[in-house]
Order: structure tokens, then sequence, then C-alpha cells
């Protein structure tokens, strides 16, 4: 007995559900019903109005062409209408001077004669008849007005309903990635005078190759694309790729989406390592504030042949650089004492890398540049072998200095709103540049003989790091006419 109540229940839990799926259904099929009903009403409207704009257009087209008919019929008749009245005017005054002329002939008087013969001859003479063109000065062919609209109507019987556009297709080899920039370029299989934009969707990705059925970043779009390339520019790089697809749109429906293309969008992203920063720092995400309530700054002993706390590198690993530094500190890592210092988590140990630094130029000092894990954690940027940086003072005077190993240049240029920094790590070349106008401020030039790391310090202040840059095409081509020069910063080296 219970079985079979155990089965009866399973079959009415099924039916159960299937009476819900079929539900759901029916209520699909009615919206379907009104939607069907408001998409065919608007579709209607439209072909009404495009029929409407059509008639106006030939309406319009009607009207000139008559209005052309009646002006050419109206000048026409105007020069027929003088050069009739002219010869009519003539012909009445030849045929008075004709009758005086018989009159004259008939006559048997003979005094006189000879004077009237010789007035009817002058006014033969100057007779209006003799002066006139018998060559119509206007024709009566009108057939230059004519018409033959046999090509339109064949153009009018061919209106149909829009097609479905074809598929474009991203022309990879013609796609460029520089300075943070993309242009994706696309074509169409045959062209179409009915497209009337694209629709270009992209999205971030850290996989190779078609998109995954769950993304971890969603599509974002670019709309009302006339042309067949489109440029986003300012973006920022925090991933290994990005995805692109792209459909064509005529006025009434658009295709479908083009086979997506991925593109390489190398950059430099690194965040900042909360669990180095000195207490009195208040770090989020990229951005740090100086906090004087932070924590209580220990007293040191300021001994001058005091040693730093040294701070190992982690083995390294076979992976790709730049790499990724533990991020997970204990307390006695910690920046303490004078040294208001906070590190990015991410080593570089090959390649060409660039972020940006915009500080607050009224900041009692900051700095930023790179340092090496060993960096102690009571050690100041730029005052040991361990980092190199340019250094804003803001106590007593204005300065701008480049540090390293406890030796200083002051740099002679404006300070700017926001700092490049560029490093090439196999050419031990570390630049500073003005990130606005990518101007040069200095370059370190040295041998990176162990991993370094972005580091930044600032006494009452504050600062906010930019990442996932790709190296500007301006300073590479910077960096390439450079190289091999001599540095003027060897004493800093």
């Amino acid at each position: 007995m219970e079985d079979q109540k155990e089965s009866l229940r399973k079959i009415t839990t099924t039916l159960a559900l299937k009476n819900e799926e079929i539900q759901n259904f029916i209520c699909t099929l009615k919206q379907s019903l009104l939607n069907l009903e408001a998409n065919s009403t608007r579709v209607q409207e439209d072909l009404e109005s495009e029929f409407s704009s059509l008639h106006a257009v030939l309406d319009e087209l009607k009207e000139g062409m008559v209005t052309r008919i009646k002006q050419e019929r109206a000048s026409r008749t105007y020069e027929l209408q003088s050069q009739l009245s002219a010869c009519t005017k003539a012909l009445e005054s030849s045929e008075e001077l004709l009758e005086l002329a018989n009159q004259t002939l008939c006559s048997s008087e003979t005094d006189g004669f000879t004077q009237a013969a010789k007035e009817i001859k002058d006014s033969v003479t100057m007779a209006p008849a003799f002066r006139l063109s018998l060559k119509a000065k206007a024709s009566d062919n009108m057939s230059h007005m004519m018409v033959d609209f046999t090509q339109e109507r064949e153009i009018l019987r061919a209106i149909k309903f829009l097609p479905v556009p074809a598929t474009p297709e991203i022309l990879l080899s013609e796609c460029q990635v520089c300075d943070n920039t993309i242009t994706a370029v696309w074509a169409l299989p045959e062209p179409d005078s009915k497209i009337d934009h694209y629709i270009l969707e992209y999205r971030k990705t850290n996989h190779e190759g078609p998109p995954r059925i769950r993304e971890d970043y969603p599509w974002m779009v670019a709309e009302g694309i006339r042309e067949t390339e489109h440029t986003l520019t300012g973006l920022r790089f925090d991933t290994r790729y990005m995805t692109f697809r792209v459909k064509a749109c005529n006025k009434a429906v658009a295709g479908e989406f083009s086979e997506p293309v991925t593109l390489e969008t190398h950059a430099f992203t690194f965040k900042l390592d909360a669990g180095s920063a000195h207490q009195n720092l208040r770090v989020e995400d990229l951005s740090v504030e100086w906090d004087s309530s932070g924590g209580k700054v220990q007293d040191i002993r300021k001994d001058k042949n005091r040693t730093s706390s040294p701070m190992h590198s982690p083995a390294r690993a076979a992976m790709m650089s730049p790499k990724r530094t533990p991020s997970a500190r204990v307390g006695r890592d910690r920046f303490t004492a004078e040294s208001y210092t906070v590190l990015g988590d991410t080593m570089i140990d090959a390649g060409q890398q660039y972020w940006e630094v915009r500080f607050d130029k009224e900041s009692k000092a900051f700095a930023a540049g790179v340092a090496l894990r060993s960096l102690g954690r009571f050690d100041q940027l730029g005052k040991s072998n361990a980092s190199w940086c340019i250094h804003l003072n803001n106590w007593l005077q204005q300065s701008l200095t480049a540090k390293h190993n406890n030796k200083a240049r002051t740099l002679d240029c404006p300070i700017p709103d926001r700092i490049g920094v560029f490093c090439n790590y196999e050419e031990g070349t570390l630049s500073f540049y003005n990130a606005k106008t990518k101007q040069l401020i200095h370059t370190f030039r040295t041998k990176f003989q162990q991993p370094v790391i972005p580091a930044f310090m600032v006494w009452n202040g504050s600062f906010s790091v930019q990442t996932g840059l790709q190296v500007p095409s301006v300073v590479l081509s910077g960096q390439k006419r450079n190289s091999g020069t001599s540095s003027s910063n060897a004493s800093l080296t």
C-alpha cells in the first residue's frame, strides 16, 4: 500500500510539474499573441508611413514638373503672342499702303502723282513688314518635357520587405591595439546599401579563444556605428584579452553577430599591498591617504650604523612575469618609523612595464619608483641601494629630486600633476615622465640584479595609482632614440 502511495505521489508530482510547465507555456503563448498584435500594428503603421512618404515625394516631383511645363508654355506663348501681334500690325500697315498705292495708280489726276508716288515708296521702304523675321521665335514642340518612368516603375515593383543583414567578419589582421586604445575593423560579405548602423560588443577576459558559457565580465556595447570600424579609447587593460563581436542593422532588423575575435591586451597590472603599508597610510584599492591617527609611530633610536630588517624575496617560481608577490604579510613586515611607504604586489623581473600615479601636489612629501624586495622596513625610498625614486618635498620649499643610494639630484622641471613610470628590466632603465605631456623628467640607468616592485611614499598627503596601462608609443620611441647614449645620471645609478 505504501509503495503504491509513493508511486502515486511521484506521478502526482510529475503531473504537477508538467501542468506548471504547460501553464508557463500558455502564458508565453498569450504574451506572444499580444506581442504579435503590437508588432504587426507597428510594422503596418511604419509601412503606411513609408508609402505616405513615397507618395509625398511623387506628388512633390509631379508638382515641380507640372510647374516647369506651365512655365515653359507661358514663356513660349508670350514669345509667339508678341510675334503674332507684331505681324498683325505690320500686315494692317502693309494693306493700307497697298490700298493707297492702288488708288494712286487708278487716279486720273496727274497733279501731285509724282509726290504721292514718292511718299508711298518711302512708306513702303520704312514699313514694319520689311523689318519682320518670318521665323517663329518659339517652337511648338514640347517633346523635351515628356517622361518615361519605365525604369522607376520597375524599381517600385521591386520594393519588398527588408532582408536580414548579412553577418560581418572582423578582420583580425587590420585590428590594432596600442596606447590602451583598440581599433576593430570588419567587413560585410557583399556591399549592402540598406545597412543603417552596426552594433559592436566587447568584453574583458582572461581566456584566449571563443567565449565560455560563463564569463567573469559582461558584454559592453557600442551602438550607432556608421562605419565599418570603431576605436575604443581610454581603456584599462586589467585582463589578458578582450573579445569583440559585431552585427549589422538595417532600419527594421539586426543580423547575427560575427564570430568573436579575441585580441591580446598586454599591460602591467598590480594592486597595492596593504599589508606592507606604514600604519599611517590608509590604503583603499589603488588609492592611499595619509592618516595621522593610523597608529602611534614607534620611537626609533637614531643610530646611523643600524641595519635594516631584511625582507627576503620569495623563491622564484617558473611562471610568467611580472610575478604577483604574496599579499599576506605579517605585521613585522610593515614599513615603520619614518618610512611612510607602501609597495605594489607584483614583481617585475622581465619586459617593459608602465604605470602612472596622480598625487596631491600639496603633500608634505611624496615619492614614486621601484624597490627591491630586500628594502628594509625602516628604509626610506631612495636612501639605500635597494630603491630608486623621484621625490617631491614641500617642507620649507618645494623641490623635485631623483634619489638612489642616499644620493639626490635636483630636477629642474615643472612639477606635473601625474607621473608616468617606465621600467625596462632587461635594459636596467627606470624613467619618469610627465604623464600628460610624456615629457621625460629623469632616467636611472642601472642593472637590476633581482626583481623590483613598484614603491610609493607619502607624508601628509595622498596619491592614487593607475595600472593596466600599455607602454605609450611615444615613450617607446623616445627610449629607442636614447638607447645607447651615455647617461647624465650616472652618479645616481
